[in-house]
């Protein structure tokens, strides 16, 4: 069921985008070389006792996860690209990290991701991770442009498949954006690639997470033996970003807002 929000209830999911983009910018802040999976977990694990939210990932069990996910973040490490399962992993120098963060604050949900390299960037890696890096983030600026009132979710997705076909990748669709709300994932899917035009009008008052995600060249994934971390075909890296927007009369508002 796809529910549209009223002005009041959106700005009461403003608490919930900034304490989610306030936690992002504290793990980035934290990760570094030597740097353990597990600590940055209890970054975010810490930082949500202390205001009292609640994770949207320690009992989250959906159909593709292998058992409840345990942890209240997602770290993906270069192949690694969506759902990573926080383990005994020191972070190495030029790793590509994606991390992904989503709590509820006073019963309202917020959803976003970034990726970024560790330390220096790998021999060779440099210019390659930077644009697969900022092309993910362009496509998100992208999406959410094409996010008006009046548009359909279509338009989001060709937005997104636009900037990702001109950088040379190719899309998967197994998994995208979605409806926010009081859950975490809910309905309308958000696709990453789809034609202008089509799909669910976006009207004011719907809050979704727009999030592209791209492999560098594949766009082939299997789940890894941990149950959870998605990882590409071929091993080669990925990269994420996402952000929790709602429509409104005057545009999309960004509740994940970094800045």
């Amino acid at each position: 069921m796809i529910e549209l929000r009223t002005p009041r209830e959106i700005e009461e999911m403003r608490p919930a985008g900034r304490f989610v983009a306030d936690v992002l910018l504290a793990v980035r802040e934290a990760a570094g070389v030597g740097v353990n999976l597990l600590e940055l977990d209890e970054v975010a694990h810490k930082m949500i006792r202390d205001r009292g939210a609640e994770s949207c990932y320690i009992d989250y069990h959906p159909s593709f996860g292998a058992m409840p996910f345990g942890k209240t973040l997602c770290t993906s490490v270069n192949d690694g690209v969506l759902h990573g399962l926080p383990y005994d992993y020191a972070l190495r120098d030029g790793d590509l990290l994606s991390i992904d963060f989503a709590a509820s604050v006073n019963g309202w949900v917020s959803d976003s991701a970034m990726s970024f390299v560790v330390g220096n960037p790998a021999p060779g890696r440099a210019e390659a991770d930077a644009k697969l890096i900022r092309t993910t983030e362009v496509a998100l600026d992208a999406g959410i442009a094409a996010a008006q009132p009046g548009k359909k979710i279509g338009d989001i997705s060709a937005a997104i498949a636009e900037v990702a076909h001109a950088a040379g990748y190719s899309i998967n669709t197994d998994f995208g954006g979605h409806g926010v709300g009081r859950t975490m994932h809910g309905d309308p899917h958000v696709p990453n690639n789809g034609r202008a035009g089509r799909g669910f009008p976006l009207k004011p008052g719907l809050v979704i997470a727009v999030e592209p995600w791209f492999l560098e060249t594949t766009d082939e994934i299997f789940t890894d033996p941990d149950g959870w971390t998605l990882r590409s075909a071929d091993g080669s890296r990925g990269a994420h970003s996402e952000h929790t927007i709602a429509i409104t009369e005057d545009g999309p508002l960004i509740l994940t807002a970094r800045d």
